[in-house]
């Protein structure tokens, strides 16, 4: 028994440091995609040397390269990694909290509610703060997307709420906040519309070092709170009426994880628009292979969707740029679809 228990830590550790090989090969390829003359084996060096402060003489090709990969490729790869962490994370814990294989982090309405924040700066040039410019965006649409989860939230504390009945508001609140959107969008000029509608479907272009504190903060930070969390995912995993048996407060916990994953999803669509799939495909792929244990799936869901994030950009950087929320989307679909067949067949159930 300790021996087969041995060899399933060794396959879990052996797939998570699988995953962040996989990373840092997409983060050279990435930085290599756009850029003609530098192989990727030199760009790791470039990397590295930039990390180390060796110089390059000023107009040369690796002197360019250089400015290329620590301006534009380096943080666009970063925000990739964690916004796919991110995002992952809080659609394992929204799994077990909600006992449903359906939720992610957008079940609440989030999503939405960021949407009518950023196109009512853009479309309107509305802003609920005194920030403006781009920035202004990303401040309305943090606002936007914390609108629903604090109603959420309100309402969580007057009546009981089981996982169908959060879900069912969440549908409400989203069904609310698309209809302004679609409003707003259909009553702006073209141009404008265009910009709105570039952000509503995610994209990671434009991302600079300056966005990334924030999101590092908030995924780092939250992150680490759910690993500490994971015991309790796991019981509540197994549904109410064992989580009560086993003496946990079932609708504090839930109000916890629910304003945790709130915060953590407005930080990371405030700057990318929204990203779909990955808080939902990247947990399901996890469980398939390494079990539901919360302490091994939240880090190997980091891990995974971290490296959706980068093969999807990676993708959408080789077909014309298009979005990468048009790529998670072609990608994520079939691949949950599939998932959904094979365990069916397998198990007789999804989850």
């Amino acid at each position: 028994m300790k021996a087969e228990y041995r060899r399933g830590i060794l396959l879990k550790v052996a797939m998570l440091v699988f995953s962040l090989i996989c990373i840092v090969l997409f983060v050279g390829l990435l930085s290599v995609s756009n850029y003609e003359g530098v192989g990727l084996m030199e760009t790791y060096q470039i990397i590295w040397n930039h990390l180390f402060g060796e110089p390059y003489e000023t107009g040369s090709l690796y002197w360019w390269a250089d400015r290329y990969i620590w301006n534009t490729a380096m943080p666009h790869a970063l925000a990739a990694i964690l916004a796919g962490a991110a995002l992952a994370v809080c659609g394992a814990m929204m799994q077990s909290i909600m006992t449903n294989p359906l939720a992610d982090p957008y079940s609440t309405g989030i999503s939405s509610g960021a949407c009518f924040g950023a196109i009512s700066a853009i479309v309107m040039g509305l802003s609920f703060s005194t920030v403006v410019g781009e920035m202004g965006i990303v401040t309305n649409a943090f606002i936007g997307a914390m609108v629903p989860a604090l109603l959420i939230v309100f309402l969580s504390q007057r009546i009981h709420m089981t996982p169908a009945t959060l879900i069912l508001l969440g549908t409400a609140v989203s069904y609310f906040f698309n209809s302004m959107v679609t409003y707003l969008m259909v009553t702006t000029d073209v141009d404008t519309l265009q910009s709105a509608y570039l952000w509503q479907i995610g994209s990671l272009d434009g991302m600079t070092w300056s966005s990334l504190p924030f999101m590092a903060v908030f995924t780092i930070a939250g992150s680490a709170i759910v690993m500490l969390m994971a015991s309790k995912l796991n019981v509540m995993s197994l549904g109410e009426n064992s989580a009560v048996s086993l003496g946990v407060d079932i609708q504090s916990f839930r109000l916890y994880c629910l304003i945790l994953m709130a915060v953590m999803t407005a930080a990371i669509v405030s700057f990318t628009g929204i990203l779909g799939f990955i808080g939902l495909v990247a947990p399901h792929l996890v469980r398939l292979v390494i079990g539901s244990d919360n302490r091994f799936v939240i880090p190997m869901s980091m891990a995974v969707g971290a490296l959706l994030m980068l093969v999807s950009d990676y993708l959408a950087f080789q077909f014309a740029s298009i979005p990468v929320g048009v790529v998670l989307s072609v990608i994520g679909s079939p691949v949950f679809f599939a998932l959904i067949v094979w365990q069916n067949k397998r198990t007789g159930a999804i989850y």
